[in-house]
């Protein structure tokens, strides 16, 4: 008899896809979820989500990607003695020294890369650590906001000189040139955002550009919100594949159906902080002692009638108290920013925003998409069996024509799901 997983894992829905897309002889890319082991891991780590995206020759880019997901998770549960954020960007700054030492190490592997997006959600909330164009978006009642900023050039220009997305130079600068990546460099900067507090019903996807660039943030927040993630993870693989699928596509989307194993605070105050020391050990142990031998020779020395030796022993400990005190305030200063910093977020996410419209234009996407797909069929003398699309497309166009668009795109989220089985299988 299998024991009964703990309410921390069932109070999660999880799924994941990964595929090759319709242009590329080979994934590169890489995902995997990693479940807190008991109830302890649970409270100190949390779970973790990883998507990676590997670049380089011959499979140097799928070996990059494999790296990333097999060494960050290890890494991140290793040291429980840092809090969670300090532990996930020491675990992507590690993790990219043992992709670019491998890639040194090879010739074959030589300048291999790999994006990283990590999510790890915990009772007090979730943190992102980033790296590369791979993205973390949260879904909040229909809200659908960007947890990650593109290490992209286009991004970079358009952050550093202000400029319109919508421009005729926005548009002539490459969208697919990544600025920070793990491997290719010794030394690499860690985005961390977070914590972000988590409720019931919150959906995170976490995803490869090879899906982002194909399904803009409008119809992912669409469908995110209507469809269930098993359905809807699918129909946005199928989706960026009818548009082309340039490039390997891969997503991770899970959503909370229990919040009643959060913290009751829901991420603030209770975010464990790494150990530091605020400069009263210092003082205590060292600076005192070293001032007070100083002044007590210094008056014995005065009244012995050694006024010199006497004067720069005074003069001696009192600026060791002096330097003391001020080294101590100014620690204590930033350690005050640094605790008021570490109850809000770190990061600056989220990069952006977007609202389901709930206005019937993804229903009317999802039409033409099923209509296109009916006259490929036909050109290409595809064997489709139509009785149950057809009677699904029907529904859904019933139920646009009443405004009922949410039942509309299920309706014709079924039917595309259907009809692409039916061609896979044909496929193979």
């Amino acid at each position: 008899m299998s024991k009964a997983q703990p309410k921390f894992v069932t109070s999660f829905h999880w799924t994941s896809r990964s595929d090759v897309g319709m242009r590329r002889a080979n994934n590169q890319d890489s995902c995997k979820i990693v479940l807190a082991e008991d109830e302890s891991s649970w409270q100190q780590r949390g779970h973790l989500l990883i998507v990676a995206d590997g670049m380089g020759a011959h499979a140097a880019g799928e070996l990059a990607s494999k790296l990333a997901v097999k060494t960050i998770p290890h890494l991140y549960y290793h040291d429980r003695e840092l809090a969670p954020r300090d532990a996930l960007r020491s675990a992507l700054t590690q993790a990219n020294v043992e992709i670019h030492r491998r890639g040194t190490a090879n010739p074959d592997f030589q300048g291999m890369g790999t994006t990283a997006s990590v999510l790890a959600l915990l009772p007090q909330g979730a943190f992102v650590g980033h790296v590369g164009d791979s993205r973390v978006y949260r879904l909040r009642k229909g809200r659908l906001e960007q947890l990650t900023f593109d290490h992209s050039l286009l991004w970079e220009v358009r952050r550093s000189h202000r400029i319109n997305e919508d421009s005729d130079f926005a548009k002539m600068i490459p969208k697919n040139v990544i600025t920070r990546s793990l491997g290719p460099n010794s030394q690499v900067e860690v985005d961390i955002e977070g914590p972000f507090p988590l409720q019931k019903g919150d959906q995170f996807l976490i995803c490869s550009d090879g899906l982002t660039g194909q399904i803009p943030d409008e119809e992912l927040a669409e469908l995110m919100h209507e469809l269930d993630p098993e359905e809807g993870a699918q129909l946005l693989v199928d989706l960026a594949n009818l548009r082309g699928g340039p490039d390997n596509i891969t997503l991770i989307l899970v959503q909370l159906l229990d919040d009643r194993i959060l913290s009751e605070d829901h991420g603030t105050s209770s975010i464990q902080r790494s150990p530091r020391s605020d400069g009263l050990s210092w003082m205590a142990t060292v600076a005192a002692p070293i001032a007070g031998v100083c002044l007590l020779f210094g008056v014995l020395l005065l009244f012995a009638g050694q006024t010199v030796v006497a004067g720069i022993l005074t003069a001696a400990g009192v600026s060791v108290l002096i330097g003391a005190v001020i080294g101590w305030f100014r620690r204590r200063m930033i350690a005050q920013g640094h605790e008021a910093d570490g109850e809000g977020n770190a990061g600056q996410a989220p990069y952006a925003v977007c609202r389901c419209d709930h206005d019937g234009m993804m229903a009317e996407t999802l039409s033409r998409t099923l209509d296109e797909l009916r006259q490929a069929a036909r050109d290409e003398n595809w064997n489709v069996s139509w009785q149950d699309i057809d009677t699904l497309r029907d529904t859904a166009a019933k139920m646009t024509e009443a405004r009922q668009y949410p039942d509309a795109i299920r309706q014709y989220a079924k039917a595309i799901r259907q009809m692409m089985q039916q061609l896979r299988k044909q496929s193979h």
